[in-house]
């Protein structure tokens, strides 16, 4: 690894992702951006999941995998991944999303000309057999701490943090929405978040049970409100109503 380019480690909770953890993993491998460690932690997969894992660990010197022995969910792996992580930047890819392969380089240099400490980016989505939907979510040019109340429009996927500037990070262990509430932690200390309005990832949109997962999703947004977050109600409602606007513009 270069002395001269900071490493960016990637985390990756793995959960039965035998589908299209490869896919994932090729897209890193892909990238423009050299300089990288990929921290995979595998959250008790039953499928062959671990077997992908245990080949590209020796393919790669650069991805390393951790094997749980329980399934705690999302924030548990990622939480692991982040306590074994080096670099300074920390990525997030799930195991079933891809990245552009300028991805890194791309961001990585708009976050130090910028010396912005959180970024973030577009994204498009895709099909669970990867076909495009012709539906890129743009990223806005900043975002607050009250901006992101009423609209959760950062894509995990995309985000990159140093955290020389943020400090350490770690997830509440709640089994949805803990991104929006680690960046919400985040930016709750005065940090803004930087939109790098560029198409540089795709998201999967599985197709099983999509209304009941955006249902899931609008209950723990109202959780993060009044539990983590403390709002009172007034101003959870006033904040979730402009959530509910901005989550259906995105699907339009």
């Amino acid at each position: 690894m270069s002395p001269q380019q900071p490493l960016i480690s990637i985390i990756t909770p793995s959960y039965n992702a035998s589908l299209f953890i490869e896919h994932t993993i090729a897209s890193v491998r892909k990238q423009t951006f050299p300089n990288w460690e990929m921290v995979i932690v595998d959250d008790c997969s039953t499928d062959d999941t671990a077997e992908i894992l245990r080949r590209y660990e020796k393919e790669d010197e650069r991805i390393h995998v951790i094997y749980l022995n329980q399934n705690g969910g999302a924030a548990v792996a990622r939480n692991v991944a982040l306590q074994h992580a080096r670099g300074r930047f920390v990525a997030f890819l799930d195991s079933d999303d891809c990245w552009k392969p300028e991805k890194l380089a791309k961001q990585l240099s708009f976050m130090l000309t910028n010396k912005y400490a959180f970024t973030f980016t577009g994204y498009e989505l895709v099909t669970n057999e990867g076909v495009l939907l012709n539906k890129q979510i743009s990223a806005p040019a900043e975002i607050s701490y009250d901006d992101m109340l009423k609209n959760t429009i950062i894509g995990c996927l995309t985000v990159i943090i140093d955290r020389k500037k943020t400090g350490d990070i770690q997830m509440p262990n709640i089994r949805t929405r803990q991104d929006l509430a680690t960046w919400l932690a985040i930016l709750k200390q005065g940090i803004h978040a930087y939109g790098l309005n560029e198409n540089l990832a795709e998201y999967r949109i599985g197709n099983p049970s999509i209304s009941r997962n955006k249902w899931k999703a609008a209950k723990m947004n109202w959780f993060v409100y009044r539990k983590l977050e403390k709002l009172n109600v007034l101003k959870a409602c006033w904040c979730f109503s402009h959530y509910a606007f901005h989550a259906v513009l995105k699907r339009i």
